[in-house]
């Protein structure tokens, strides 16, 4: 089934423009069901609370955007960043499709276009996915007894996915694993294995990219509350819902189970109302900064050149 879903992206362009207008049909839908409670959760703020989360959530995308550039470049492939930008931001929009397989399926053709195989950018981005997973899960873990103790508590067993991530996360291990699911799918192996040094770089990357991303909520607590000190709290509040989302990848990008999880740590500390204008608030920036990158992206890799593929994990155009 996946494969022939590939086969008619790469065959017609107006599938293509199709499965897009869906996908912004789908995030128009989500913002417009919840528009009263996002009103009400505005009317609340500051001017600046919102513009500065935005602002946070645009730069850690932006970095977890070079992170995923690494790994596709590690294994063969080095794209530009406009190029990447285009790739990932473009495909992602197909997370908001219900459906668990839009989004690759998207990033896969355009990664096809620019001259890398799609195994290969299926295998980046599900690396990708797994060292992401391991820092938000490891931030929430170091944070949280901290911040959030009572949940900490509740979610204790979370801590033991880091240790297996690590493990994974060897090289030859990671090669192994990755060699033997596409030997299980009938497809060639990997040409190039992501060596230690690339994984260490893109776990530092990756790791950046999430303590950014707890800016947006130590913003908009800050301005709710009057208490700036609740940063530690903001960030692995964020990093535990977004592990938690993951685990319903059926729903798309993640949406109420996010929300869900993220009033269940804030709540104790800064009330439930303010946990909850708190987690409208973010979902809001997220999925503007979503659409923001998808136009930037699209626009940035109109007219490149299909590039020449390159084993060595050499970054261009930066």
């Amino acid at each position: 089934m996946f494969t022939r879903l590939l086969g008619r992206l790469r065959s017609s362009r107006l599938l293509r423009v199709l499965l897009a207008l869906v996908a912004l049909a789908f995030v128009g839908y989500g913002l417009a069901r919840n528009w009263d409670d996002t009103v009400s959760a505005l009317s609340r703020l500051s001017w600046w609370s919102v513009p500065g989360a935005l602002a946070a959530v645009m730069a850690g995308v932006w970095i977890m955007m070079v992170a995923w550039q690494r790994v596709i470049a590690g294994l063969g492939s080095a794209f530009p960043l406009r190029v990447a930008a285009r790739v990932l931001f473009v495909g992602q929009l197909g997370k908001y499709v219900p459906g668990s397989v839009w989004a690759y399926a998207a990033m896969m053709e355009l990664g096809r276009d620019h001259g890398c195989p799609p195994r290969r950018t299926f295998g980046g981005t599900s690396i990708g996915l797994v060292i992401s997973l391991g820092c938000a899960v490891g931030l929430a873990a170091a944070t949280l007894p901290f911040t959030a103790q009572e949940v900490a508590e509740r979610t204790w067993y979370l801590a033991l996915v880091i240790p297996v991530i690590v493990v994974c996360m060897h090289p030859r291990i990671l090669a192994w694993g990755l060699n033997l699911a596409l030997r299980i799918a009938r497809r060639e192996p990997f040409d190039e294995v992501l060596s230690g040094r690339t994984l260490l770089g893109v776990t530092a990357w990756t790791i950046t990219g999430w303590l950014v991303y707890g800016t947006h909520l130590w913003l908009v607590m800050g301005d709710l509350t009057g208490d700036f000190s609740l940063y530690l709290l903001g960030a692995g509040a964020y990093a535990f819902a977004w592990a938690t989302g993951l685990l319903f990848a059926f729903i798309p990008a993640g949406v109420g189970v996010r929300e869900g999880a993220m009033v269940l740590v804030l709540a104790p500390t800064i009330g439930t109302a303010n946990a909850l204008v708190a987690a409208v608030v973010s979902r809001l920036v997220f999925t503007f900064a979503d659409v923001a990158w998808a136009g930037i992206g699209f626009l940035l890799g109109r007219g490149v050149q299909r590039p020449i593929e390159s084993r060595a994990p050499t970054y261009a155009s930066q």
